[in-house]
């Protein structure tokens, strides 16, 4: 029903998210992510209260692992629950309760972890993390999109991918990125990574326009001078 691939850039420290699955408006609920914090994807049978719970313990100044430990120990319906975590040190965590659907993994490396269920194969998680660190001389979010397509190749979910978001986050206040295909009868993939083309090469200019408008870019607008 679900893969998704939680990640830290260790040149910049940016961290980000990419989710997909075969329901409507998945990064609207699983993806999680706060700027010089962590990321959380909370997924599977979806508590999204467990995703901004897991960044105000890492914010506390939990590592990934610590504050798996302690959702653990309060969150209700446990055994329903797929949780991904990465810290703004690097650090992963993971956890698939025993109702974890079908076929599932959670596969890390330095600064990133996949996981999936219902999950064609348990090749799938791996071959994320994998098409993620040959991407290293990339920016986030494309290392994010090349391994939601490593998936895909793999085999990626049981049944057909409708929807899928992406969520980066950096040194502002707020998410530099949070793009998503709510849903889509066909790739919508390869219909976010369309829209991820389009907002990369405008992405600083709204950076700028926000934080000091007079010396931002032209706006490029009918009537802007």
């Amino acid at each position: 029903m679900t893969f998704s691939i939680s990640a830290r850039c260790e040149r910049t420290g940016m961290l980000g998210i990419a989710v997909s699955s075969s329901s409507p408006c998945v990064a609207a609920r699983c993806a999680h992510a706060r700027a010089g914090v962590g990321v959380v994807a909370t997924q599977n049978i979806t508590d999204p209260r467990l995703g901004p719970k897991g960044l105000d313990l890492m914010e506390s100044g939990l590592s990934a692992e610590a504050a798996l430990e302690v959702l653990k120990q309060d969150a209700p319906h446990l055994e329903y629950r797929q949780l991904a975590l990465v810290d703004a040190q690097g650090r992963t965590a993971s956890f698939s309760g025993a109702n974890t659907l079908g076929t599932h993994r959670v596969v890390t490396g330095p600064g990133v972890a996949a996981a999936g269920n219902l999950l064609s194969s348990r090749a799938v998680p791996e071959a994320m993390v994998a098409a993620f660190a040959a991407a290293a001389g990339q920016g986030l979010g494309d290392r994010l999109l090349a391994a939601m397509r490593a998936a895909e190749e793999a085999g990626g979910e049981e049944g057909p991918v409708h929807s899928v978001g992406m969520l980066l986050v950096r040194k502002e206040a707020w998410p530099i990125a949070d793009l998503r295909v709510d849903w889509a009868d066909a790739d919508p993939i390869g219909a976010l990574a369309g829209l991820w083309e389009r907002w990369k090469g405008e992405m600083e200019a709204y950076v700028s326009r926000a934080l000091n408008p007079s010396q931002a870019p032209s706006y490029g607008v009918p009537g802007d001078l």
